[in-house]
């Protein structure tokens, strides 16, 4: 068994796990989901942080995991200002190689993409995780500063994806579009006809997110010719698979989970 600290740097927020992992006999580039959450934290995201701030964070939230010794360690940034921090901070307070999620890394998926340097380490990490977990076809849904869609087709490749602005992002933006509008709770308003400015924007943004992520499920299963296990994971996963009409997992340890497997995949490899 082995020990790996999994660190998912958002645009918002940025999510610490810690897993143990029991490691497969088979080829380096299989993906098993042997994996145990052991502990997590959530930290906000910070525009800048030096290397020291980044070790404080770290020491922190580890502070509040168990104590078990750290044998691999594993980042997916999508701020690309702040990965050298993190790979810095974790290579001092951990003692051990740091596998960045980027070009080269094992996944043991076959990417279906023009150009697979542009698919985001977040959204690498949810493709192995979905289809380790869920098998093959499936549909994972990260909800965050982007909804993306990670869509597996039926021979386990990844096929695409679908990038749209988050729920949080389009309330604030319509916010500060039009002067007379409110922030509000994101939260499902009682009826969809709504009785005042904050439920009428409420229905618009909640339930209209809802809406969309429907019709686009719609949408994907056509151009596929079949449906999907559909996972969904990330900021209000719970809330808003309560409002789609599709049956959906929520699995909140997912980006995190796919991680520590892309590690898995890649022991071996940093070892020679």
């Amino acid at each position: 068994m082995s020990c790996v600290l999994t660190v998912d740097v958002g645009n918002t927020t940025t999510n610490i796990g810690l897993f143990s992992i029991t490691r497969s006999e088979r080829p380096s580039s299989a993906v098993e989901p042997e994996t145990e959450l052991l502990g997590s934290c959530i930290l906000t995201t910070p525009d800048r942080l030096t290397t020291d701030e980044a070790r404080i964070q770290l020491e922190q939230a580890l502070a509040l995991m168990p104590n078990e010794p750290i044998d691999g360690t594993i980042l997916s940034c999508v701020v690309p200002t702040l990965t050298d921090s993190w790979r810095a901070a974790l290579s001092f307070s951990c003692g051990v190689r740091v596998l960045v999620v980027g070009p080269g890394i094992k996944t043991g998926v076959r990417m279906n993409y023009d150009d697979p340097a542009e698919v985001g380490p977040d959204r690498i990490a949810d493709v192995v995780a979905a289809r380790a977990t869920y098998g093959s076809p499936a549909l994972a849904i990260d909800l965050g500063t982007t909804m993306n869609f990670e869509v597996i087709d039926e021979h386990g490749a990844f096929a695409g994806g679908i990038i749209a602005p988050g729920v949080a992002l389009g309330a604030r933006s319509l916010a500060e579009a039009a002067a007379r509008l409110p922030i509000i709770e994101l939260r499902a308003p009682e009826r969809v006809i709504g009785h005042s400015t904050r439920a009428a924007m409420q229905s618009g943004v909640v339930l209209g997110e809802a809406a969309r992520i429907d019709g686009l499920i719609d949408a994907v299963f056509e151009e596929l010719g079949y449906s999907a296990p559909i996972v969904i994971t990330g900021d209000g996963a719970e809330s808003l698979a309560a409002l789609l009409r599709h049956e959906a997992t929520v699995d909140t340890t997912l980006t995190l989970r796919g991680l520590a497997l892309i590690w898995q995949a890649n022991v071996r490899h940093l070892r020679h």
